[in-house]
């Protein structure tokens, strides 16, 4: 199929040459011989109009490793369907090769032994150079940015924002959205939306929500390949539920579908062609928003860092969910003829660092953004003997070790830690460094409280962050993914309804069960609650990891699933 063709080429060889059993001894030397950054780039020039998407990099500017979840359970009438498919299931699904590059690229299993063959995957210098390579086939071709761009590393903290913004000004994309960028504060926000970006910053969803007027332009009409092309920016809705509202106080978001439908509508009739949302809603909503909204073209989708191989199709919009931390880049060819979307290429772009040469301008411009930083970046703070990763439903091993760090360094009988999606692995013996750190802690509300709670109201939180994400209707699920929880066990049902899910919590120490009545000191971090007190996050993990050396973390066999 299109989507897959030429990537498949490759790992039709690497399985004829060393099989799939082999996968653990291969060299990294033969990892490049079977792949070549030719197969990765190739690709049928079609129609007159090229899309490229890149979204959720999440400040990662460096080549890393990421392994995707190995649950992401779907409710309702998306029980099943892709993204929520994960490690066997999505190979057999995609028609996937066991062992090969495309296997490690997009699923969790044997993600050690496959990250030491494949090496690591991003890096804005290698996303520059797929980029360009795009450009010289189609030098038209519009680069879309998704979002959460802003956020998620020490030198993004440390320079508000700026070091992404130079780099991606550098890589002239012609519009973007927006999620975390907010978090920078209004002010900070403004200050480079109006001098900084050399592109339109897109959001028909926000509003002034004194005047109840937009606040930002909600679409960008672009002229390519003889066809009229308009862009619309549909930012995060849920801004002021996941994240601090007092930080842009005078801004409404949500998902606004009557607003989508009338700037579908105005931009048709300013003679689009073709309609593409350039979003960060996450893809369930975006599915149903498709499936509600005529007219749109083509969504290409973020916030919840899905890399799909295919489009998937609801009523004649294409989806395209291109992944997260720079891993992957999408292509896009559309011909565009009499009004409409006639046809299409796609193509998921997986950007492995050790086949695709840097471009070496870009490669001196992330030095130069972290020069400032670099003794600190890289000073080790220790050593982990367990994977380190963030994604799935329900826990991941940086948050399992947040959560005993919490535990341990605050005197905590509980610890919560939110259901954040960023944030790249670590392999077991690797050095922990500062900036490994800050890649899974850096953000702008870090306090570390420590307080008290009954039984009954963690059950009541609980509740609530499931309902965020098991809500049958996408357009309630409102977060991320489930708050992580250390020191504590329980059993959710996904099929129940609010209030009904969590059952069975228990502490895991004693083996007693939690008494709504009784009163837990518990820990956590990233409360949306302004003037919360406490030590910042990486403040409180260093202080574990230096005291440890050597962390491990153990399997969490502490959440019990059942009605999927």
């Amino acid at each position: 199929m299109i989507s897959r063709r030429d990537f498949l080429q490759a790992t039709v060889a690497a399985s004829a040459l060393y099989g799939a059993s082999g996968i653990g001894n291969w060299s990294r030397l033969a990892a490049q011989q079977v792949l070549s950054q030719d197969d990765l780039l190739g690709f049928d020039t079609t129609g007159n109009v090229t899309l490229i998407h890149i979204t959720d990099i999440h400040a990662q500017i460096r080549p890393l490793y990421f392994r995707e979840p190995e649950i992401n359970l779907g409710v309702g009438e998306v029980d099943g369907l892709p993204p929520h498919v994960t490690g066997e299931d999505f190979r057999k699904l995609f028609n996937i090769d066991p062992g090969s590059p495309w296997a490690y690229a997009l699923t969790y299993p044997d993600f050690v032994a496959m990250a030491k063959t494949y090496g690591r995957m991003g890096g804005l210098d290698r996303v520059s150079t797929v980029i360009n390579a795009i450009r010289a086939d189609r030098p038209d071709a519009l680069l879309l940015d998704g979002g959460d761009t802003w956020q998620g590393s020490y030198t993004a903290l440390q320079t508000n924002g700026q070091d992404m913004v130079n780099l991606m000004n550098a890589l002239k994309p012609d519009a973007m959205t927006s999620h975390w960028e907010f978090t920078l504060g209004i002010d900070r926000v403004t200050e480079i939306v109006d001098n900084d970006l050399t592109f339109p910053f897109l959001g028909a969803n926000i509003f002034d929500a004194e005047w109840d007027e937009p606040a930002y332009e909600p679409y960008k009409m672009f002229e390519r390949g003889g066809a009229k092309i308009a862009v619309i920016g549909q930012a995060f809705p849920y801004m002021p539920i996941a994240n601090p509202g007092w930080m842009f106080p005078n801004l409404s978001f949500g998902i606004r579908e009557e607003r989508m439908a009338e700037v579908v509508q105005e931009a048709r009739d300013a003679g689009a062609d073709c309609v593409v949302v350039l979003s960060h809603n996450g893809f369930d909503v975006d599915r149903k928003l498709a499936g509600r909204v005529d007219g749109i073209d083509v969504i290409l989708t973020g916030h919840t860092h899905d890399a799909l191989p295919e489009p998937i199709n609801v009523n004649n919009t294409l989806l395209i969910a291109s992944g997260s931390n720079g891993k992957f880049v999408t292509r896009l060819d559309l011909d565009v003829r009499d009004g409409a979307v006639q046809g299409f290429a796609h193509k998921l772009i997986p950007i492995f660092s050790d086949v695709i040469a840097p471009d070496p301008a870009m490669t001196a411009m992330v030095e130069a953004e972290r020069a400032p930083f670099k003794a600190e970046l890289e000073e080790v703070l220790g050593t982990t003997d367990s994977l380190l990763f963030r994604r799935g439903n329900f826990n991941g091993t940086w948050d399992d070790l947040i959560c005993n760090a919490l535990i341990d360094e605050r005197e905590a009988d509980i610890a919560l830690s939110p259901g954040f999606r960023w944030g790249p692995s670590l392999l077991p013996g690797d050095p922990i460094t500062r900036e490994d750190l800050f890649n899974a802690t850096a953000m702008s509300y870090p306090n570390a409280y420590r307080t008290e709670m009954t039984g009954e109201l963690i059950h009541t939180i609980l509740e609530d962050v499931a309902d965020n994400l098991f809500n049958p209707d996408p357009y309630y699920q409102q977060g991320g993914d489930m708050v992580r929880v250390g020191g504590m066990g329980y059993r959710i049902d996904v099929s129940k309804p609010q209030g009904d899910r969590i059952t069975e919590m228990t502490i895991l120490k004693t083996g007693e069960a939690v008494d709504p009545q009784k009163t837990y000191v518990v820990s956590g971090w990233a409360s949306v609650n302004e003037g919360t007190e406490g030590p910042p996050i990486w403040d409180v993990v260093e202080s574990y990891i230096k005291r440890k050396g050597t962390v491990s973390v153990d399997p969490n066999m502490s959440v019990t699933v059942v009605g999927t």
